[in-house]
């Protein structure tokens, strides 16, 4: 049993609203940003970024720039959820702190806290280091959160006779993360590495360029090419680059992606095989390769033994790693003091700027959270309207799937800030033309998070009962009311908790847009922030991104997290 209690995860607690936890992950977020602040007061005051060229010829590199980027922070997300995940899944004490932390990480606008990195980095390294490392930092935090939550929710879901078959082998930490979590989490894994590499091509354009007052830094790259031509208003440019993208994200899709879900599909959990499963030209041109067999005769799998040998080594077993230590270690305690003191002391100053704001600058952060949420609410309305009848007749028909899928990936990957510009050329115009605009940029970038989830959803429906149905020869509407709906509600709910985060994110590039040599703005709160880092107003960010932090939270545990209680406990496919 002891051995049991250490695989099985805590058991579920009713949430709170706030909790302690949180209240600690905010004071945590505030000091890290006044910690930032602080150094950015010594970056150089003027910072010339190199110029990028809009030749046809340069393209090429500036593709290979970018992915190089992308696949370093993605190597880091992989780490980072592979660790994060699995520490808050079966330790009951760090779930506690790593939930909420998760939960109000996942709610910070990345492009809020962009200055606040690249300033504090430039203060102490060479500008292009800095660089680099901020726009990894920023890709990186658009591709994690997605990835860690589906791999958290694998864990704690893996059925209890795995668990317990696991346990009777007596698989240490590393056979049972290689024989059990891995593969049943891997389809998950695969899919939300998908819609987090297409979260990453988001931002690329904000993430390597960037302007902060006087300091403007640039890096070489496809989202730098395409801002830059966005600012000229360049159209070939543009749809020059826009091809570029497309070719890099079909090149990807094919050799990489495809044939990870083709690879994966094994590890689906079914009774009999699947009658139309994933296929991929590539993956059967590898697996058919006589140079791949031998090369996995004579190099991988010896070299997976001795991994698995020095594992075996490493990681002690499960019944020595159940017994938990109860007391602190000096060093744990010390730890613990210093984290105590820098987290008083950095509240304190954080909370000084705050109240050195003005009331009509509070005033302004409590209308712009106003209108931030009425534009989320319609895109997220706007994109429930289309993606769940579409959703549900793509997953019900794998022969459609096969084809409309890849699409669906390459659309996704598409970022929406490179197609804006051509949005507001017609939309400049026009009456409430940046609203309308800010509206449809939330939309191309969050859609793809409720429509892959419907997929999923309507895809995993059994077989079973979709022929007892066909028996009871039930009509459309009580077919949706009594298996369609209840089955996609547990899928519907988490899309929307993820879409509904990335359009306050995305709201940032969508309220105050640079474009034609002036600068649009509409009112909102990521207006504000924008503002504020054009500006250098850092008391103004630090307030504004902790006032969208709380109130994505709230949501998130009022609204979101209950619907989300409900469908575990109601709609659950057992």
């Amino acid at each position: 049993m002891g051995v049991l209690r250490y695989l099985l995860p805590p058991q579920k607690r009713l949430e709170k609203t706030f909790t302690l936890g949180d209240g600690v992950v905010l004071l945590l977020i505030a000091s890290l940003l006044y910690a930032g602040i602080r150094l950015a007061i010594h970056a150089p005051e003027i910072i010339t970024g190199p110029q990028i060229s809009l030749s046809i010829a340069a393209l090429p590199w500036y593709a290979l720039l970018s992915l190089g980027r992308m696949c370093a922070a993605y190597s880091l997300s992989l780490l980072f959820t592979l660790t994060y995940g699995r520490a808050a899944a079966y330790n009951r004490r760090a779930e506690m702190v790593l939930m909420p932390l998760l939960d109000v990480l996942q709610s910070v606008p990345i492009l809020s806290f962009l200055p606040v990195v690249l300033l504090s980095l430039s203060a102490f390294l060479p500008q292009r280091i800095a660089a680099e490392l901020a726009s990894i930092v920023l890709i990186f935090t658009s591709q994690v959160w997605n990835m860690t939550f589906g791999w958290y929710q694998s864990l704690t879901t893996i059925p209890y006779e795995l668990r317990e078959a696991s346990a009777i082998f007596r698989l240490n930490t590393w056979l049972r993360f290689k024989q059990l979590e891995l593969p049943f989490g891997m389809i998950s894994l695969v899919w939300n590495s998908i819609m987090s590499f297409a979260g990453g091509w988001f931002f690329l354009m904000a993430a390597e360029i960037f302007t902060v007052g006087n300091r403007d830094f640039r890096l070489a790259g496809l989202g730098a090419y395409l801002q830059e031509a966005a600012n000229q208003g360049d159209t070939q440019a543009i749809l020059w680059g826009l091809l570029t993208l497309v070719v890099t994200i079909v090149a990807l899709d094919q050799f990489i992606w495809r044939p990870l879900l083709a690879w994966s599909d094994r590890f689906k959990l079914e009774m009999v095989e699947s009658e139309n499963p994933t296929t991929s030209w590539f993956y059967e041109l590898l697996h058919k390769s006589q140079l791949y067999e031998r090369l996995q005769k004579s190099v991988l799998t010896p070299l997976g033994e001795r991994m698995d040998l020095w594992m075996l080594r490493l990681f002690p077993s499960p019944v020595a790693s159940s017994a938990v230590q109860t007391t602190f270690s000096p060093g744990l305690l010390v730890f613990y003091g210093v984290l105590s003191v820098s987290l008083t002391y950095g509240g304190y100053r954080a909370l000084t700027m705050l109240t050195s704001l003005s009331l009509s600058q509070w005033l302004d952060i409590g209308l712009g959270l106003v209108a931030t949420f009425i534009r989320v609410m319609t895109a997220l309305l706007i994109a429930l309207c289309w993606t769940v009848p579409v959703g549900v007749v793509i997953g019900m028909k794998p022969d459609l799937a096969r084809v409309v899928q890849p699409l669906i990936q390459i659309a996704a990957s598409v970022p929406a800030t490179a197609i804006f510009p051509i949005l507001l050329m017609f939309l400049i115009h026009v009456s409430g033309g940046l609203n309308v605009a800010a509206i449809l940029l939330m939309l191309m970038g969050t859609q793809w998070y409720l429509l892959f989830n419907i997929i999923a959803g309507a895809s995993a429906i059994p077989q079973d009962l979709k022929y007892t149905t066909s028996l009871l020869q039930l009509s459309a509407k009580e077919r949706w009311r009594t298996l369609i709906l209840p089955a996609l509600f547990p899928y519907l709910i988490t899309g929307a908790i993820t879409a509904s985060g990335g359009a306050w994110n995305a709201s940032i590039v969508a309220e105050y847009v640079h474009f034609g040599g002036q600068t649009i703005s509409a009112i909102g709160i990521g207006a504000l922030i924008s503002h504020a880092t054009a500006v250098g107003d850092y008391s103004l960010l630090l307030a504004a991104t902790l006032s969208m932090i709380l109130v994505v939270v709230l949501v998130n545990r009022l609204f979101w997290r209950r619907l989300y209680r409900i469908a575990e406990e109601k709609y659950r496919m057992e």
